[in-house]
């Protein structure tokens, strides 16, 4: 008879509603990009296989907030068209308080998990002005090829040449974006070992090592790699396992890892080469079988990031009742396929 721990599918699907309704106070820092505490909580309900303990109008109203964060401004300036992360983002002109249109602007990340969040409860996605999105993301493009966040960011690397990628391959349209300077930062990213770092010269990464990988994929471009090249860009990322996995040489293994480096392999084909059972008993001794939720670490309280991440894990090991994962864009294939039909309408 088998004793090995089962996945508390209720107790983590009534852990994600909970914020989808209520943000702690230990997350009060994140009152800013509330839509990717949505999207963490609404990709886990998928994943779970869940979506339906949201009524209708619940899913129609977090659609209709989505919308509702979507800017674009009235007078053209699409380059600082996107979603935002939060409503308390949206000041109004009062009084002397002028110019505060100016500080309104899309963000990459939360434009990418908006889109995610729209696919995963069957919007049509027919209220964005794609358009001026995808004008948005050319906006940030920098002259290395990498993008910041926002038009008025400091900082711009792989993460958000990931997010960039996604929001292309999502609306269908490359069209703003210089993707040979894109693909070209990303090689100059490779560094010795054939980890990828988030910047330049800067030390390999398990989470930007996805990031390039999947940006490469999803724009098609994975063939840019040579055969060398992935080879040993594999041996990397399989040398991330200990139990979990870890981010980078001579760090602790992290719950979140079990998606950047199983994801990064699933899009090389190579994530048999890890050891599902030991990967499996990390995430495993990570669950909290009280209120749901999984931690970073075993005994340490739980988060939505590591709880979403923790179940992608779980469904790239095949875990049964949990829906498959697309990896490069790291949404259910069911949202996934959802896509392609709207690609194929947008195409007629």
């Amino acid at each position: 008879m088998s004793h090995e721990p089962l996945i508390e599918v209720k107790k983590h699907a009534k852990y994600f509603l909970r914020f989808l309704n209520l943000l702690p106070p230990r997350l009060a820092s994140n009152d800013s990009t509330r839509v990717t505490i949505a999207f963490f909580a609404v990709s886990g309900l998928d994943t779970l296989n869940q979506l339906d303990l949201l009524s209708e109008t619940e899913k129609q109203n977090i659609i209709d907030w989505i919308y509702h964060l979507q800017y674009v401004p009235a007078a053209g300036g699409n380059s600082r068209a996107g979603i935002q992360g939060s409503s308390i983002l949206n000041a109004k002109d009062v009084g002397d308080c002028s110019g505060l249109e100016t500080y309104k602007f899309g963000h990459l990340a939360m434009t990418y998990t908006g889109l995610a969040v729209l696919l995963a409860l069957g919007d049509d996605l027919s209220r964005l002005n794609r358009k001026a999105i995808i004008e948005g993301v050319a906006a940030v493009q920098q002259n290395d090829g990498s993008f910041s966040p926002t038009l008025m960011g400091n900082e711009h690397d792989m993460r958000f040449v990931y997010c960039a990628a996604c929001i292309c391959y999502m609306l269908n349209d490359w069209s703003g974006v210089d993707v040979d300077k894109m693909v070209k930062y990303i090689r100059r990213s490779i560094r010795y070992d054939f980890g990828i770092s988030q910047h330049d010269e800067m030390e390999s990464h398990g989470g930007t090592t996805f990031c390039a990988l999947a940006a490469l994929e999803l724009s098609g471009r994975l063939h840019e790699l040579s055969a060398k090249e992935i080879e040993r860009i594999k041996r990397w990322l399989v040398f991330r396992q200990e139990e979990g996995f870890n981010g980078r040489p001579n760090k602790p293994i992290d719950t979140c890892y079990s998606f950047w480096i199983a994801a990064a392999l699933k899009i090389l084909n190579a994530l048999d080469l890890t050891d599902f059972k030991l990967n499996r008993g990390y995430l495993m001794s990570c669950q909290n079988t009280t209120v749901g939720g999984f931690s970073k670490w075993p005994g340490i309280q739980t988060d939505p990031f590591h709880s979403y991440f923790g179940l992608c894990g779980l469904s790239f090991l095949n875990e049964p009742g949990l829906l498959p994962i697309m990896p490069g864009l790291n949404i259910s294939m069911r949202s996934h396929e959802r896509l392609k039909k709207l690609h194929e309408k947008w195409a007629q």
